[in-house]
């Protein structure tokens, strides 16, 4: 089996691994074992998995892998120099088994070697090595490897280029070939095994290092030259090395054909199983196959071969996964199976052991019965026989001459002395006795009574070998010498009744100990299989929205919610067109949400059940999961969101402007689902038609409206919605150009603020350079900053998630209003903002600071003032300066310094200059900060017209990633409950409101709670895996819909808990399932227990 690349596979999967991996970054790497690695590469909506296996292979991987909990060193390293690093280049050096990975333009360089023991290195532009996997000493074939060495690209194959293809080059390596393995011959020592025919091969893959071995096989095969012939032949026929040169020729342009093509062929070179053909009749080409080889090309010498089945892919790394995936894949399952059928066999010990304890009772049971009931039938013998033993015990005898007398007696044919069993037992005054059946007796006795009836003498004599030739069938009993025959009797009686009460008990303590041995077996298996690696699965591909909250409502309509401010503006952004719906709630941390109409019918109205999904959707998601407040959403249409305030200021991320009225819906109830979507095959769609709604006809029922009516209408609402009445229409026109009309009072426009506005005002108020005037809001009513407010805030704050305070807490639709929805403002400083003075400055600088502004000197004057009248002072000053008289400036400057005094004056004075150059950075980066702030509002302002442009037009919000084409196809392939005859292809895990989620086959309720949403997914996935793992509950014909399928099993046990965590939108959650239990206050108030939530039942 094919362990190792050769240099033409190197080749081959360089040149994919180029064409895939260039312009990905590396976004992770992760150690699978000691010697194979995975790098996950990814960009927007593309991601490639590498898998390395150091010496042996590389390629692309479709398979997930469990992954060390913690990274090697080496690991460690990589993801320091490489994370997020740009993928420029990927190449074989030279014609060697060595792939070179280059990263930011050759910055880094990670190459790695599949020759010998392998290695992966990774490099510096100057090729120093910063990080190995293992070290190597220098040797006689190689260079050493070390970090902080030079890694030598010179000494690869044929790394200066690959020599051209001639005759003199051809006649030189068959030489050298030759030479060599004369040398080789002559050495002393084993011989060397050569399989008979491949001596031409040999010596070319010496000659020609850039053609693989089966390469050349398929070269000469094709050309037509004998495998047989020798190198010296060829160099002795100038025809023979011409025909040898066309075929190198030849092997040259099937690298060429291979490497041209974007995506190469691979083939797998497998073999039929017998032993699987024998089982099954007859192998198919997927099952019972050995898989054996695998090449980029088909070699022609093995096609000719019946035993050998190609399996053809596109794509030579999707070859090498599958070969590669499947053996491994293999292992693991064995291994898994393995441990399963040793479970198995402990338990079945386990029940053998005890049922044979059980019939060894039994047996006790029967055998003392008839051990009773044969001294009952010869209770005469019993008597004479004990009678006997005990007159010789009484005269005195010794015991092993009593047991000489009876063996004497034994020879001469005494009817009493054949029935006693030597040796006796006269220590425990015991005898065994051999006696016959009941009916066995019986018979005897005739015989007897016949036999004495006639006494022969010839007759005897024949009777004694007849004797010996038949089975003693005698019963060996122990009869007690003090008891009489019918205690004896008894005694057996007894015994089998303590025998009898012996098994009734130990079958009630095996039943017991079989199922704590069950218990045990199965703990010590799952804890085995967790230290195993999961089975090899195939990684799902996600659909497009997978990224965002999402679900599909009752009746069938796309709900999308951001997970933060980000993915908010980006659903603002792309995918909220004409005909969509927005929905939000004055709460803190609720998400944006956005119901996806169908761009066939873009005015047809959204059906009352799905708007209040989705509001309950927004409801959840924010802080009134946590505090259980029963709270309400609100929505508009898409054409009422706007990012551009009335001043004419862009928001920021997150930030969205409401125009008109908004329709409030009913208050949310605090209930999510956790959910299984199934997705099916394209024929099986036909199969849901009659289950799935029509969304292009238009409801009856519906608390929509168009674009016309959201200004300001009568229309149904009111009858849907109570709380959602209109205020009087205005005549005024204010709908229709709301950027052109300032609003004169509080009244016109609404700005609710964020979750932390009283943060973000106290944060500004040290904003020494905000010379504009702030509108002071009432203090009982929520207020908001002005449009150029925002604009600081901006310098101060990054965007958080979107929270909105309600615009009227009556609940009526405001009319002609502008409110504005603004991302929460974090209390963190953020990392990109210009910091603020008092955060730069100490006290000790801020006061230096102050006196360099002030024009004071930095420290006091040292010259006290001259006071009147100072008795000596003239005489003083006179001696010091004739002291000093002849010291110039240098010298003083150096008295002072050796004083110290200049040394205190020259800090002060270093301070004040940094504290000045600190203060003068933080004005430019502010500087900075406001044109970049004035830029993206430019650019925000251009992109909001174009989109209003293009909504107005009917047309998408954003050229890229448009999916309206195919949302709704996509969304009928996703069903919550399969029928009978469909194809189910993945599982695919969703949260939603409880009511979203009516026609789910699998689902759990959550609601507010203090369990945190990883273990409760854990306790959700252990209930469903239990109860697919009891037989009864499989429906192996997949007929049932109420009950589980082989199929659906096997997808939900290949979730993992770290994918799936995030779909749940909520961190602390109540996990409610049926059977019952809560899952989080699980033996509180079970069923039937009369605990806390209810009582038990009186009688």
């Amino acid at each position: 089996m094919k362990q190792r690349f050769s240099s033409l596979d190197v080749k081959v999967i360089a040149h994919e691994l180029s064409n895939t991996l260039v312009s990905l970054r590396l976004s992770n790497v992760y150690d699978l074992s000691s010697r194979i690695f995975l790098l996950k590469f990814a960009k927007p909506d593309h991601r490639e998995q590498l898998l390395v296996d150091s010496g042996f292979r590389c390629h692309l991987t479709s398979f997930a892998r469990a992954t060390a909990a913690a990274p090697t060193p080496f690991v460690a390293r990589l993801r320091k120099f490489l994370k997020t690093r740009r993928v420029t280049a990927v190449r074989q050096v030279g014609t060697d088994r060595v792939i070179e990975l280059e990263f930011s333009d050759g910055a880094y360089r990670l190459y790695l070697e599949f020759y010998a023991g392998g290695n992966i290195v990774l490099t510096d532009k100057e090729s120093t090595i910063l990080a190995l996997l293992r070290s190597v000493g220098e040797g006689a074939e190689h260079e050493q490897y070390r970090a902080g060495a030079t890694y030598n690209l010179s000494l690869r194959q044929n790394f200066d280029g690959v020599p051209d293809l001639s005759t003199e080059r051809l006649r030189d390596g068959l030489q050298a070939a030759i030479q060599k393995q004369l040398i080789e011959s002559q050495k002393p020592g084993k011989k060397i095994k050569k399989k008979a025919g491949d001596a031409l091969r040999r010596a070319l893959a010496i000659t020609t290092t850039e053609f693989p071995p089966i390469l050349l096989d398929h070269a000469l095969h094709v050309s037509g030259i004998d495998r047989n012939v020798q190198p010296e032949q060829v160099l002795e026929s100038d025809e023979l090395l011409d025909k040898v040169l066309a075929a190198l020729q030849q092997a040259n342009i099937v690298i060429d054909d291979i490497t041209q093509a974007e995506v190469a062929t691979g083939y797998i070179l497998a073999k039929r199983n017998g032993a699987a053909k024998e089982a099954d009749g007859e192998a198919t080409d997927e099952r019972g196959l050995m898989y054996e080889d695998f090449h980029p090309f088909k070699p022609a010498q093995l096609t000719a071969d019946e035993t050998i089945v190609f399996r053809e892919f596109s794509g030579f790394n999707k070859t090498v996964d599958e070969f590669f995936s499947s053996i491994e894949g293999q292992k693991l399952e064995s291994k898994l199976q393995e441990r399963e059928d040793h479970a198995k066999r402990r338990i079945e010990q386990a029940r053998e052991e005890q049922a044979k304890r059980i019939d060894g009772l039994q047996e006790v049971q029967e055998l003392n019965i008839r051990k009773a009931q044969a001294i009952e039938a010869n209770v005469e013998r019993v008597e004479e026989a004990t009678a006997a033993v005990n007159g010789l015990i009484a005269q005195g005898m010794d015991w092993v001459d009593i047991g000489k007398l009876i063996e004497n007696e034994q020879k001469r044919h005494n009817a009493v002395a054949e029935l006693i069993k030597l040796p006796l037992k006269l220590h425990e005054n015991t005898v065994t006795l051999l006696l016959s059946e009941l009916d066995a007796a019986n018979g005897g006795d005739d015989e007897a009574n016949e036999t004495d009836s006639e006494p022969d003498d010839s007759d005897d004599e024949d009777a004694a070998p007849a004797a010996k030739g038949v089975e003693d069938k005698r019963l060996t009993i122990d009869i007690d010498l003090a008891a009489s025959g019918w205690a004896n009797a008894r005694q057996y009686y007894d015994q089998k009744r303590s025998a009898a009460t012996k098994q009734e008990k130990t079958a009630q303590a095996s039943q017991k100990a079989l199922k704590s041995t069950e218990q045990r077996v199965m703990a010590d298996l799952k804890k085995g299989l967790k230290q195993e690696k999961d089975v090899l699965r195939p990684v799902r591909k996600q659909f497009w929205f997978e990224k965002f909250i999402y679900f599909l409502s009752s009746d069938g309509y796309l709900v999308l919610a951001g997970k933060d401010a980000q993915q908010n503006e980006i659903l603002y952004r792309r995918y909220l067109k004409k005909g969509d719906v927005y929905v939000n709630a004055d709460l803190q941390g609720a998400a944006s949400v956005i119901i996806k109409n169908n761009p066939a019918t873009p005015e047809a109205p959204i059906p009352p059940s799905t708007l209040s999904q989705a509001g309950n959707l927004a409801v959840c998601t924010s802080s009134a999961w946590e505090s259980k407040a029963v709270m309400s959403a609100w929505w508009v249409n898409a054409d009422q969101v706007s990012k551009t305030a009335p001043t004419g200021e862009y928001l920021t991320n997150g930030g969205f402007v409401i125009r008109g009225k908004k329709n409030h819906l009913p208050p949310a109830q605090l209930l999510l689902g956790f959910g299984v979507m199934f997705q099916i095959s394209e024929e099986s769609k036909a199969n849901h038609v009659k289950h799935r709604l029509q969304r292009t006809d238009a409801n009856k029922s519906v608390a929509g409206s168009d674009g016309d009516d959201a200004a300001g209408s009568d229309g149904s609402d009111d009858d849907e919605f109570p709380d959602a009445a209109a205020a009087p229409a205005n005549d005024d026109d204010d709908d229709e150009f709301p950027d052109a009309q300032q609003p004169d009072d509080a009244e016109s426009e609404e700005v609710s603020p964020g979750p932390h506005q009283q943060d973000a005002d106290t944060a500004n108020e040290d904003d020494d350079d905000d010379e504009r005037p702030r509108v002071q809001s009432n203090p009982l009513q929520s207020g908001g900053k002005s449009g150029q407010e925002a604009e600081d805030d901006e310098d101060e704050n990054t965007a958080g998630e979107t929270d909105v305070d309600a615009a009227t807490d009556n609940g009526e639709a405001e009319e002609d209003s502008v409110t504005t929805v603004d991302p929460s403002v974090t209390s963190e400083a953020p990392e990109d903002g210009p910091p603020k003075e008092g955060a730069l400055l100490t006290n000790k600088e801020r006061k230096a600071l102050a006196r360099l502004e002030k024009g004071k000197p930095i420290h006091g004057d040292p010259k006290p003032k001259p006071s009147k009248g100072q008795r000596g002072k003239k005489f003083k000053a006179k001696k010091i300066a004739d002291k000093y008289a002849d010291q110039d400036e240098d010298d003083r400057e150096l008295a002072m310094k050796l004083l110290g005094s200049k040394a205190a004056e020259e800090k002060r004075e270093a301070e004040a200059k940094a504290a000045a150059a600190k203060v003068e950075s933080a004005e430019e980066a502010r500087a900075r900060r406001r044109a970049q702030h004035e830029k993206a509002q430019e650019e925000g302002l251009r992109a909001e017209e174009m989109r209003k442009l293009k909504l107005a037009e009917g047309e998408a919000g954003d050229d890229e990633d448009d999916h309206d084409a195919d949302i709704f196809t996509q969304l009928d392939a996703l069903v919550g409950t399969p029928l009978p005859g469909d194809e189910i292809l993945e599982a695919i895990p969703v949260c939603a409101p409880w009511a979203a989620l009516a026609r789910s086959k699998y689902k759990a309720k959550l609601q507010p709670g203090q369990q945190k949403k990883g273990k409760a997914v854990r306790e959700i996935l252990g209930k469903w895996t239990k109860g697919m793992s009891e037989p009864k509950n499989i429906d192996n014909s997949a007929l049932d819909s109420e009950r589980i399928w082989p199929r659906e099993a096997e997808l939900v046990k290949g979730w993992k808990e770290a994918e799936i965590m995030s779909v749940i939108p909520v961190k602390l959650v109540r996990v409610m399932m049926g059977g019952g239990g809560a899952g989080a206050e699980k033996g509180k108030g079970g069923k039937g227990k009369g605990g806390r939530g209810g009582r038990g039942k009186k009688r």
